[in-house]
């Protein structure tokens, strides 16, 4: 009985694991391409979504940041109804103050700013994420 030559076990245990490796990388690389494949189109619709949220979202910031101020023209009126007092007392009664000082936005209008604001940093956080996962 014969037995093998120690380099021909050696070259058949190392064609055994080139052959391994090889498979490996082989199906290694076609799982990565569709995992990749695949979050990157997840990305790119977050990334449309957080684009059109945010400006959806700052349109309405936008929009209520008036609330946040006073009425000029309530001021406005108030001031010239003072004038009109002061330059001719017969004109306008005595009776008050027609100027009423300014209390500040309601709580519901300050509580409302913030939720959007924090929706605003929610978005962009998630296009931040995005745009980092695609350039990872």
């Amino acid at each position: 009985m014969q037995s093998p030559r120690p380099s021909q076990s050696q070259g058949d245990e190392k064609d055994a694991k080139s052959r391994f490796w090889a498979t490996y990388t082989r199906e290694a690389t076609d799982y990565d391409g569709e995992f990749l494949e695949k979050y990157q189109s997840d990305m790119d619709i977050v990334l449309i979504f957080a684009g059109l949220f945010s400006a959806v979202n700052t349109s309405f910031i936008v929009n209520m940041q008036a609330n946040l101020n006073p009425d000029p023209m309530g001021t406005t009126n108030a001031l010239l109804g003072m004038l009109l007092q002061t330059a001719n007392s017969s004109f306008v009664s005595q009776s008050g103050l027609p100027y009423a000082p300014w209390q500040g936005p309601s709580a519901t209008v300050i509580w409302v700013q913030s939720l959007i604001y924090a929706s605003l940093c929610a978005s962009l956080l998630a296009a931040l994420g995005a745009v980092l996962g695609k350039q990872w």
